[in-house]
């Protein structure tokens, strides 16, 4: 093949091409090679190599460049997302809807919540013959301390708890509980007041005013105004608002049934509280029946369950926690300290994954599905492992509330011991009222106690958890260290939400204003909660509980709640049995 060829067939030029035709072409690719070489700041005589490497400079420049620039539109795409966050995220929406309800509540709205207590005929008998010995007493040491009044008033309650007609012994009881107020004695005058309206309150829970239009009403209208800040939400979320308002009602009935259920007398009595029973239902459904999608859009867990903390925190007030003492915070800071290190490294052995392993052990040692839900958020959790893990908390609940009450008992545990035992185990404080409620009322205050004192390290178990896993691996070679605002981003939003309110209703407001509003805010924190729990059993398929992990979460949460029970008994023997410190008394 000759040079012209050659040339051509570099050139792409056609066959035909003429002689003048090539030497054009050579020209131009000659000004084109100058003008390349020009524009690269090379001189005219630089070698290909040369020309070669001036290019891949330039393109380095140019990814430089345009990596800045993606940089300043990802930080500029991030800011705005910060603030968007403030209006479009489950967490910070449970936070406002939160204290949008705290700030009517303190402006005035009084929220009445529907009758859930019933006592049937059976059991009223029972109570009554139960309870005739202490208003025998009562008359007695009235007659002894001359207060003419109050006997009177005693042995006329006496005569209708003999006559078995239980509107005459609920008017009796009222007579018995005005009579109390003129009382000097003020030990007689507290023992009085409370049969008196104990005795009273049990003779009105008739399961007929549980069903009465009234009562229903009552729980439409607190259904009504949840459903439409929950609408507010899901739409700010980008959630599908029509298929949550179609599943919502059914998700508020079982609710409620849920709380009426575990308002019977007898249920009451045995501590098998509202959320037991929410999940019962929940799980009934999901397991036996079968849970369409529609329905499923409305079980929304996490987001009834953070706006209910948020409410909790106006029930946290350090001042009563302080006031109590430090024997509950030292115990406390003992259980959690200890029993979630213990759970963490017994995961790790078992080889469950950390975060799941954090949930576990927040679960197990601090407070139950609250802390639960917060490691969560703070380690950026599974939600189908946040799901194992509160059915763990909730199965293994069941046991303990039925049992240890039994076992304090039996074994003849001072009050204060079987207390600090119960609020140090137990994962919620309804469940610490009722259990210790069985065994005294000084046991039941101590339980609730430590109780509120674990409640309190939520917040800072969340920090913590949000500190140690933004900083993990950030050592590792080639990996860019996090910064301050990185802890920022993974904190649990709603725990800010805890913190403020607690801090608010501790320190800011006036203790009057603080027992007013309680009642409300209470009741309505209870039926956020009861949503969240039916929401559980609703999401909860044991078929997916049993293949996670092989079984390894499971023995690792049993194995640790094993060690708690345990260790919290020996922490309450030592703080509160008088071995260290002198014996715990009101």
């Amino acid at each position: 093949m000759s040079a012209l060829e050659r040339l051509k067939k570099l050139l792409g030029l056609g066959f035909a091409a003429s002689e003048e035709g090539v030497l054009e072409a050579v020209a131009s690719q000659a000004q084109a090679l100058k003008a390349i070489k020009e524009t690269l700041g090379l001189p005219a005589d630089a070698t290909p190599e040369q020309v070669q490497e001036a290019i891949k400079s330039l393109k380095g420049r140019h990814e430089e460049l345009e990596a800045r620039k993606l940089t300043a539109e990802t930080q500029q795409m991030e800011r705005a997302s910060q603030w968007s966050s403030l209006w479009s995220t489950e967490d910070w929406l449970a936070v406002w809807i939160g204290f949008f309800i705290i700030i009517l509540i303190l402006l005035g709205l009084n929220v009445k919540s529907p009758k859930f207590k019933w006592t049937t005929g059976a059991e009223f008998d029972s109570y009554i013959a139960e309870t005739a010995p202490a208003i025998n007493k009562l008359a007695e040491q009235a007659g002894q301390k001359e207060e003419k009044a109050l006997q009177d008033q005693a042995q006329a309650l006496m005569a209708a708890m003999a006559g078995k007609d239980r509107k005459a012994i609920g008017a009796a009881a009222k007579k018995l509980e005005e009579a109390a107020k003129q009382v000097k004695d003020a030990g007689l005058k507290k023992k009085a007041a409370s049969l008196g309206k104990e005795i009273g309150g049990q003779a009105g829970n008739l399961a007929s005013k549980v069903f009465a239009w009234d009562s229903i009403l009552l729980a439409i209208y607190i259904g009504i105004g949840i459903l439409i800040l929950s609408i507010i939400a899901m739409a700010l979320m980008g959630e599908p608002v029509l298929k949550f308002i179609v599943g919502f009602p059914i998700v508020f009935i079982i609710a409620w049934v849920g709380q009426m259920l575990a308002g019977n007398y007898t249920i009451l009595y045995y501590g098998l509280e509202y959320v037991l029973w929410c999940l019962f239902i929940g799980l009934f459904i999901s397991n036996v029946i079968g849970i369409p999608e529609w329905l499923l859009k409305a079980a929304r867990t996490e987001f009834f369950i953070k706006t209910g903390l948020v409410i909790l925190g106006s029930g946290v007030l350090f001042g009563e926690i302080i006031q109590a003492g430090a024997y509950g915070i030292i115990q406390a800071l003992l259980v959690v300290g200890v029993i979630w290190y213990f759970c963490f490294w017994l995961c790790r052995k078992l080889q469950v994954d950390d975060d799941f392993a954090a949930m576990l052990s927040s679960g197990v040692a601090i407070c139950g599905v609250s802390a639960a839900i917060a490691t969560a958020g703070a380690v950026k959790g599974d939600p189908k492992k946040l799901s194992y893990t509160t059915s763990l908390v909730l199965v293994c609940a069941i046991p303990m509330l039925v049992f240890q009450p039994m076992i304090a008992k039996w074994a003849s545990m001072p009050d204060a011991v079987a207390g600090a035992w119960l609020g140090g185990t137990l994962d919620t404080s309804g469940s610490v009222v009722a259990a210790g409620a069985l065994i005294s009322e000084a046991a039941m205050k101590v339980g609730v106690i430590v109780k509120m004192s674990q409640n309190v390290l939520i917040g800072v178990a969340a920090f913590i958890l949000s500190v140690v896993w933004t900083f993990r691996g950030a050592t590792a070679p080639g990996v860019e260290k996090p910064g301050l605002i990185e802890i920022w981003y993974r904190f649990p939003k709603f725990i800010l939400g805890f913190i403020i309110a607690s801090l608010v209703f501790s320190f800011l407001l006036d203790p009057k204003t603080v027992n007013a509003v309680k009642g409300s805010l209470g009741g309505l924190r209870t039926w956020w909660f009861a949503l969240a729990f039916t929401s559980i059993g609703l999401e909860t398929h044991f078929g997916d509980l049993v293949k996670m992990g092989g079984g390894r979460p499971a023995a690792a949460f049993f194995i640790a709640q094993g060690v708690n029970i345990f260790w919290t008994l020996i922490l309450a023997y030592l703080l509160f049995g008088g071995v260290i410190f002198p014996a715990f008394s009101f």
